[in-house]
């Protein structure tokens, strides 16, 4: 059965791949999304998602669920097992397993939004969380944790609180992660360079110029996906980016966020933008420190989240070991943070809502699926999973659960909440200014003017 929904889904992704080409936007809002995407496209995929929806639960009295989630090839092989897994112990529920790249997950789902066929369990993202449980596509679990079903006794009182919303909780956290540098460790060593945790801006700019210095490699800062960097940079300056419809601070604030492009293009040591337009930005298999193929094409480090190590040693080529540390701020302590790595949700309007609520709690808290799942997705939020299965964890996500215990939570603050109606839009905004600063179209000061005040007519109509 695995095989046939795998090579289903390989059709509609490359249906999307084709609709997708020339770069449209990641980071839309369900409605703006969905229409942006033309009547007949939304009419073909929301009927398509329609019969699904009308199939489900109804197959020989059995329960036919949809999950829906972005990621890796870790990912994918990882959770499609756990869901075979649920299966074997639960005759009679069958769970399409359906996954996509980041870009191709939003556009997909702002579809199915619009056509009222929500997946039933789907992976849900701290800055899309609030728009979507507040447009109604999302269920509060507060009546599943209060009757036993979904058993979240397990997971801090923070950790719950990042889920909730207007006092319902329609998230539960999938796993515990931090904002990770990772790195070319080999390279660095090879130079006799070193990397500290807890850098630094100017540590950090320091360490670029080293490396361009003696070996020529580059540095890649969050091209093309500047959302999180953004807030993380400007917390060291006290601005929390999102206020009530309109950003926080002033336009004088940005000013170092932009320079830093503006500053390592001028010292050679940044990539130029130009690597980006044949690559897949935001993937890990294509990211420039494990697939540049010369100097003026690689970077010596990205900035990910300590989840996604594993990932990036697997992508790498043989003979390098890749590194983690913090991202680098102008001071650390206030920037840093512990997060959802992302959720698990149910989407409204499910056929079989209490199983989806099963599966959810299988996920989170069985230990034979964490067994399979491994803290790909960061640490588990049960603290009696996560300990359970920390000592068949792989050397390299112990190094991730060290990191996390010993590195960020002794030196970090408080998360942002989540991110308001209209975020995604200011950050398709940020990061095309990002791109102008880039190809030398705007200035640092220019693009911290342009960006601000365009970005609070934005917000100004949410």
């Amino acid at each position: 059965m695995k095989k046939r929904i795998a090579l289903a889904l390989a059709c509609v992704l490359a249906v999307s791949s084709l609709a997708a080409c020339g770069g449209g936007s990641s980071s839309e809002s369900a409605t703006t999304a969905a229409a942006a995407e033309g009547e007949t496209a939304a009419a073909a995929d929301a009927g398509t998602a329609d019969t699904a929806a009308a199939d489900a639960g109804s197959a020989e009295g059995g329960k036919n669920l949809v999950m829906y989630w972005w990621g890796n090839q870790v990912r994918n092989d990882r959770t499609t097992a756990a869901l075979d897994l649920y299966e074997e112990q639960n005759p009679g529920v069958a769970i399409d397993p359906q996954f996509a790249d980041w870009d191709s997950y939003w556009d997909r789902l702002s579809t199915m939004a619009a056509g009222k066929s929500m997946p039933d369990v789907l992976q849900m993202d701290y800055m899309y969380v609030d728009q979507y449980a507040k447009s109604g596509l999302l269920v509060d679990l507060t009546p599943y944790i209060e009757d036993g079903t979904l058993d979240c006794s397990q997971i801090s009182e923070n950790t719950m609180l990042s889920g909730t919303i207007d006092g319902g909780v329609y998230a539960i956290c999938a796993g515990i992660n931090a904002p990770a540098l990772l790195y070319d460790k080999t390279l660095l060593d090879e130079n006799g360079i070193t990397v500290k945790d807890n850098m630094t801006m100017d540590e950090f700019f320091d360490v670029c110029r080293e490396v361009y210095e003696k070996t020529g490699v580059k540095t890649d800062i969050c091209y093309g996906t500047a959302n999180s960097w953004s807030e993380y940079f400007m917390r060291s300056f006290d601005v929390v980016v999102f206020g009530d419809k309109k950003l926080n601070g002033t336009a004088e604030d940005w000013i170092p966020f932009f320079d830093q492009y503006e500053l390592g293009l001028d010292e050679g040591w940044l990539l130029d933008p130009s690597v980006f337009a044949e690559i897949s930005i935001g993937s890990v298999e294509q990211n420039p420190m494990v697939y540049g193929s010369s100097p003026e094409t690689r970077s010596w480090c990205a900035l990910y989240n300590s989840n996604q190590l594993a990932a990036m040693q697997g992508a790498a080529p043989e003979g390098m070991e890749i590194g983690i540390t913090t991202w680098p701020a102008y001071d650390p302590v206030k920037s840093d943070y512990l997060k959802s790595s992302q959720f698990f949700s149910i989407g409204a309007g499910s056929a079989n809502e209490e199983e989806a609520v099963k599966v959810l709690n299988f996920l989170i808290n069985d230990v034979g699926a964490n067994e399979i799942l491994l803290g790909e997705r960061g640490v588990p939020a049960p603290a009696n999973v996560a300990e359970a299965i920390t000592p068949k964890l792989s050397e390299l996500d112990q190094k991730v659960t060290a990191f996390i215990n010993d590195v960020v939570t002794p030196n970090c603050s408080p998360i942002n909440p989540p991110q308001p109606d209209g975020a995604s839009e200011v950050y398709d905004l940020l990061n095309r200014t990002v791109e102008e600063v880039c190809y030398r179209q705007k200035t640092a000061e220019e693009a911290a003017t342009y960006f601000f005040d365009e970005a609070n007519k934005i917000m100004a109509t949410k």
